[in-house]
């Protein structure tokens, strides 16, 4: 049987009597090896705080990059980070509220009802069936569900809920809960169905570092179409109508907290083909997401160290200088550092703790180009050498002005780039999933190292089509339409 761990920010002031699975300190699961060696674990995170890059999200990030389950998982944190995210999702709940709510709206005079979930129960049996399908589609220990009645109920607020806070009665049910959890299978989230075949890509046409130029994306439309497909592009204004859409392409950069993140959801709620995926854009995104990941599969990577506001000592041993300090959700060069000594590392670090409680510290390897190979449903389908910027140490060099600078690149077929490149690219990009990835290496001393797996890689006619021409967007849309048909068909 799967061993469980309960994972908390301060073990003594637990007392669960009915619980006899061990209590872990968060700081001990984040930086213990004997957890990151565990397998078959199941992680239920029970800290108090679970806002976007505190110890709680890193604990979740980390549980899944080790494989290990975990409630919450961190897709259900950023949904209930903001009454945006959450509700994306709440319509779907809408007849079970209607339903769960009737007999109360006739019992009663109040405009508003709050009700405590400890993992989907409730003391209300009227309720059962609603607070079921509200556990399901946000799985998260301790929730606080409020209703209120206008034309007719809706959900208005959806709050995770710190065991802290409970009174003693309510400590008891939970714990109930709990164990009455921990011994059910965990199931997933319901899917919609989508009928149409339209796709829309994503873009910000006010963005001066793109993933696709306009010319790529006129040649994406144009592939599309000639595959029977109409393909529109649509900006962030369009989000109300995404639904009238068979499936979502982003061409845009993708954030956590951002409107890209909330598009990937909608669409992958609403039934749609999608790429980035939800799950991609968490794994990618977070570069300590992917520290983990590459190092449970044995990729190689730079030497890393995760680490927090206590830990810069270690981090000066065990890296040494010069080193790179990377931001958890860097992109394009961007949040990404070079110290050359204890003072610069100090000043950046300072500077980063202030919007994250963890940061990634790497050995500093400098080539002259970073291997680029893009992945397409788990096959190469280019390969780009992308050079420094003149006199720097980056591909793209941001001044503080908000100008950049790129160096040149050289694109080539796959077979001719070297095999153990093409290799390690795939399978770093594997272990994420079967979207269009842009995996990024080094090779130093005819040591291959994977820098990072983009979730949302560059592709601009002129660049990433210097080899394939058209034939690369009709490869991509012609991906696009053989997961919309084999949708359609296993909804048949």
């Amino acid at each position: 049987m799967s061993t469980h761990i309960i994972v908390v920010e301060n073990p003594k002031k637990w007392h669960l009597d009915g619980v006899s699975y061990p209590i872990v300190h968060i700081d001990d699961y984040l930086t213990n090896e004997n957890y990151f060696l565990m397998k078959g674990i199941q992680v239920i995170n029970l800290c108090t705080n679970y806002n976007y890059q505190s110890v709680a999200y890193y604990c979740s990030l980390l549980a899944e990059a080790r494989k290990h389950r975990v409630i919450p998982s961190v897709s259900t944190m950023l949904d209930l980070s903001s009454k945006t995210m959450y509700q994306l999702a709440t319509p779907i709940l809408d007849e079970a509220v209607q339903k769960g709510l009737k007999k109360l709206r006739e019992a009663t005079s109040f405009s508003e009802v709050s009700i405590n979930l400890y993992f989907g129960q409730s003391p209300i049996q009227e309720l059962n069936e609603l607070t079921r399908q509200i556990f399901e589609t946000f799985p998260c220990p301790l929730l606080r569900i409020t209703f209120s009645k206008q034309d007719k109920w809706l959900i208005t607020a959806i709050k995770p809920l710190s065991i802290e806070r409970l009174s003693q009665e309510d400590k008891v049910q939970f714990e109930q809960a709990l164990v009455q959890h921990i011994n059910k299978h965990w199931r997933g989230k319901r899917k919609r169905k989508q009928p149409r075949y339209e796709i829309a890509i994503l873009y910000n046409p006010e963005d001066p570092l793109p993933p696709s130029n306009k010319k790529a994306l006129n040649e994406l439309i144009k592939a599309g179409r000639n595959l029977g497909m109409e393909v529109d592009l649509i900006t962030k204004k369009d989000y109300v109508r995404l639904a009238e859409y068979d499936a979502l392409f982003i061409r845009d950069t993708t954030r956590i907290n951002h409107y890209t993140y909330r598009f990937s959801k909608k669409a992958e709620r609403e039934g749609m083909v999608v790429i980035d995926d939800p799950q991609s854009i968490l794994r990618c995104t977070n570069k300590v997401y992917l520290a983990e990941l590459l190092t449970a599969n044995k990729i190689p990577r730079p030497k890393t160290v995760i680490v927090g506001k206590g830990d810069i000592a270690a981090a000066e041993k065990q890296i040494g200088y010069p080193m790179v300090i990377k931001m958890p959700d860097s992109a394009f060069s961007r949040g990404v550092f070079k110290a050359a000594n204890h003072e610069e590392f100090e000043k950046i670090s300072d500077k980063l703790f202030k919007t994250s409680e963890l940061i990634l510290v790497q050995e500093f390897l400098y080539t002259e180009f970073d291997w680029r190979i893009g992945i397409l449903n788990q096959k190469p389908i280019f390969a780009c050498q992308y050079f420094m910027s003149g006199k720097h140490w980056q591909i793209v060099k941001h001044a503080e002005d908000g100008s950049f600078d790129e160096g040149g690149f050289r694109t080539m077929a796959v077979e001719d780039a070297p095999k153990e490149i093409v290799k390690t690219a795939l399978k770093a990009a594997n272990l994420i999933g079967d979207g269009f990835y842009g995996v990024d290496l080094k090779q130093n001393q005819k040591k291959t190292y994977v820098i990072e797996v983009n979730d949302n890689p560059n592709l601009d006619a002129g660049v990433e089509d210097k080899y394939l021409k058209d034939h690369i967007y009709k490869m991509i849309m012609t991906e696009f339409l053989r997961k919309i048909e084999l949708r359609h068909k296993n909804q048949k």
